[in-house]
């Protein structure tokens, strides 16, 4: 769901295979030019959604200067039409202070940018989705998507340092719907399959359903974009005592399709 990366244009791609036929080296070879991994809820909700929310910590910071994008993602609707999709997360971004932001931003159903307020938060490079944000390394942010105060279809992106207990609302989106669906966490990075090893790890993952209950994921489908479709091959998770950890440059221990039990 991310903006294209410049230095992804172009055919003259650099990925080479292993003896195995895996992608473990050069740029992701994907449309978007970069390699995503997910983790999608698995949710027993019989009941619509009005909030998500996930917390997200870097373990290992980027080491390279390109794009890395960890973000929570859910899908609006009202019931029978779709009315596209948003992420909100934090990014490792050059083009920003410290190469720290966050985002919050999304596709309508035809591709269209979804449009929204203005932020308070300052732009480098004045980019309306994407914000100036100093997010540090071994510190815990939530991240939550709910209803926006006033007009219904209005959603509001905040970001949270547990740390300090300071949120931020990051904007507005003007997306329609009434409900949330589809909930998922990601990492999307625009880096070389060789780059240095980084992670982040995913926590409190948890839905409010319209009744105000709150609902708790019992797992997450684990998926890689493939090497075939110019994902790389070097990128994995693993289960810790605090979440989901997402890996890149490293061997794959869970394999595409498995499910990640959290009921513990």
């Amino acid at each position: 769901m991310a903006p294209p990366w410049p230095w992804s244009r172009g055919a003259a791609r650099s990925a080479r295979r292993g003896r195995s036929g895996l992608r473990l080296r050069g740029e992701p070879g994907s449309a978007n030019g970069a390699s995503s991994f997910h983790l999608t809820w698995l949710l027993d909700a019989d009941e619509p959604l009005v909030e998500v929310a996930a917390v997200l910590e870097v373990l290992v910071p980027p080491a390279v200067d390109r794009l890395y994008f960890w973000a929570l993602q859910a899908s609006f609707g009202d019931g029978s039409r779709d009315q596209g999709a948003a992420h909100i997360g934090l990014q490792w971004n050059p083009n920003h202070p410290r190469s720290r932001a966050v985002n919050w931003g999304g596709y309508a159903p035809t591709g269209q940018v979804l449009a929204g307020s203005a932020s308070p938060l300052p732009s480098t490079p004045d980019d309306p989705n994407t914000r100036d944000y100093g997010w540090e390394p071994h510190r815990p942010y939530r991240l939550r998507i709910s209803p926006a105060p006033g007009p219904p279809g209005r959603w509001q992106g905040e970001v949270t340092d547990l740390a300090s207990d300071r949120a931020t609302v990051i904007r507005h989106l003007h997306a329609g719907g009434d409900r949330l669906r589809a909930p998922v966490v990601w990492s999307e990075v625009f880096a070389r399959c060789e780059h240095p090893s980084g992670s982040v790890r995913w926590s409190g993952l948890e839905a409010v359903g319209a009744s105000g209950r709150r609902l708790l994921p019992k797992g997450l489908l684990v998926s890689y974009e493939p090497g075939s479709a110019g994902g790389c091959d070097n990128t994995t998770v693993a289960l810790d005592e605090q979440g989901v950890v997402q890996v890149t440059h490293a061997e794959r221990a869970v394999p595409a399709g498995a499910s990640i039990d959290l009921r513990r």
